[in-house]
């Protein structure tokens, strides 16, 4: 080959490179194609979820109690360590998305352990079911994407605890440098709630997690909607956004992105909400209230083989 033909190849391949560097810098979750087999709008009156008590603790104690609830349109289930006592289709808080008539309010009293109250935090998980809709895991190659709205109420309706109050979160896998096996790991996006001596109520985001595993603060959060965002890239790294309102993700509300854990991502499984309370036995969480969950993949052809048997993709 001649030495201008190297020259062309070389060059062919840092555009390539340069186009890869670019994309992964401009990385927006809610971009691509939205899958019509997965998520929900819960604009049908008749949604309901049926519990199947006593709930799940296989998280805490391994016992599972199955059936494990899920929702009558197939799109949630109960999580490991037990779904929240409250999971009801209500009335879109004022502002929300355009045309939404419907929202999913979520809530708990009895997290932990049926029976056992431990008066230290525990939670509940409800987890959109992905993996078993979509035939398996999706590929980080696919530049999966979950996006939701979420309702932030006002101070005086939360819990009054410091400490975790809700989470977005996803399941993935991953493997660490070094290492051949992949194994699962669940990152996300806590909502911390704080009070002064003085009485008074702020919050914030917590991004879990930097390289190291570790936990830290992100941006302060104000009551009312918020958007939110979690996406997978084929270089193995986790992107957070959050934003206050309604609007479409942009890059400028990515608030961290890191090969969390240590680990380079390689496959999403599904993304799940937690809701966390004081587990007295008296004292309930504060009533969290999400709209319009919604996973995205960058293949036209990826989403349209998933969807086969629903709606067409979505272009966003």
């Amino acid at each position: 080959m001649s030495l201008r033909s190297w020259n062309v190849v070389l060059l062919a391949l840092l555009a390539v490179l340069v186009s890869t560097a670019g994309a992964r810098a401009q990385f927006v979750a809610g971009g691509g194609f939205a899958l019509s087999r997965v998520g929900d709008d819960f604009e049908d009156p008749e949604w309901a979820y049926q519990f199947n008590t006593p709930k799940s603790s296989a998280d805490i104690d391994k016992q599972g109690r199955g059936p494990l609830g899920r929702s009558l349109n197939g799109r949630w289930h109960e999580g490991e360590r037990g779904q929240p006592d409250v999971i009801r289709r209500v009335e879109t808080p004022a502002g929300g998305l355009p045309g939404s008539t419907g929202a999913l309010l979520i809530a708990t009293r009895n997290s932990g352990i049926p029976g056992v109250n431990t008066r230290e935090s525990q939670q509940d998980d409800l987890v959109m079911t992905v993996n078993a809709r979509t035939g398996g895991y999706i590929p980080v190659t696919q530049w999966p994407s979950v996006v939701v709205r979420v309702y932030v109420p006002e101070f005086d309706q939360w819990e009054p605890r410091d400490g975790s109050s809700f989470a977005f979160r996803a399941t993935v896998r991953g493997t660490k440098p070094g290492e051949r096996e992949s194994e699962p790991y669940w990152p996300g996006i806590f909502l911390q709630h704080s009070r002064s001596r003085g009485g008074e109520s702020s919050a914030y985001f917590l991004v879990r997690a930097s390289e190291r595993g570790g936990d830290y603060r992100g941006p302060a959060v104000t009551p009312g909607w918020w958007t939110l965002g979690m996406g997978f890239s084929p270089d193995g790294r986790i992107h957070y956004f959050a934003s206050e309102g309604i609007d479409n993700l942009t890059i400028d509300d990515r608030i961290a992105v890191h090969y969390s854990y240590g680990f380079r991502c390689e496959k999403f499984r599904n993304a799940f909400f937690d809701v966390f309370n004081a587990n007295n036995g008296r004292t309930w969480s504060t009533g969290w209230v999400i709209d319009d969950p919604t996973l995205y993949v960058a293949s036209e052809r990826y989403a349209e083989r998933i969807d086969s048997r629903g709606n067409a993709p979505r272009r966003r």
